[in-house]
């Protein structure tokens, strides 16, 4: 169990990358494992999280309706609320609405593709995660078993930071999980997908456990309060 709320933001430049599926899974594995009470929030225009999180059956983890100019006061008020981790969702770009969504991180998770052109597209993220002072581990996602360029991309990425421990490998049962607001671990606890899912849950909790409070030391001046923070559901976008 965690001491203190912890945040993770999931951020890549790079679209397709899977952060949305890896947040919903992650947040939902935190809550099953008793790191809760687990809160969403989704800051990518698209709301693909926001859209899953809608049409789940349990209401756990729950949602939280947030803007960039309002994230220290929801943050604040989520540990107010109780909440022990909040996962934050981000589009795919390098703007600095994303950096200041880093600054309130105690880790970055940077979910990449073993491919060329999502290697060379994880500047712009290391150089956010170094600017803020932020932990970032690269989680190589959606790999291919057994192939060549998987072990090739671990190694690129260690260059540049920490590489996860846990290879998430491509199958389709976590899109197929996605299509009605559940994760593979709802599904089949005892598949492949959903082993890969609890043991990167279990990697970053221990990264977490040693994180200093990210959104704590976040200067919030030209912020204003918030007057439309919900915990709970929200119509899609």
């Amino acid at each position: 169990m965690l001491s203190s709320m912890r945040v993770i933001v999931f951020a890549s430049q790079k679209g397709g990358s899977g952060k949305t599926t890896l947040s919903g899974h992650i947040a939902v594995e935190a809550e099953r494992q008793g790191a809760g009470p687990v809160a969403l929030i989704d800051t990518d225009p698209q709301g693909s999280l926001a859209k899953w999180w809608n049409v789940r059956k349990d209401p756990s983890p729950a949602f939280i309706q947030s803007v960039f100019s309002n994230l220290f006061y929801d943050l604040d008020s989520a540990r107010e609320e109780g909440f022990r981790l909040v996962v934050i969702d981000t589009p795919p770009a390098v703007t600095r609405a994303i950096s200041e969504v880093v600054s309130f991180a105690d880790i970055v998770v940077a979910p990449t593709r073993p491919s060329p052109h999502d290697l060379r597209a994880v500047g712009p993220t290391v150089d956010i995660a170094e600017a803020r002072g932020k932990q970032l581990i690269f989680v190589v996602n959606g790999a291919t078993q057994r192939a060549r360029i998987t072990s090739e991309a671990a190694v690129a990425l260690s260059q540049h930071g920490t590489v996860a421990p846990v290879t998430v490998h491509h199958r389709v049962d976590f899109a197929a999980s996605m299509i009605d607001g559940r994760t593979v671990m709802e599904i089949d606890p005892f598949c492949q997908s959903s082993q890969e899912v609890t043991a990167l849950w279990k990697y970053l909790h221990e990264r977490l456990q040693r994180a200093e409070g990210g959104y704590r030391a976040q200067d919030d001046s030209g912020m204003t309060n918030p007057h439309n923070r919900v915990f709970g559901r929200r119509a899609a976008q």
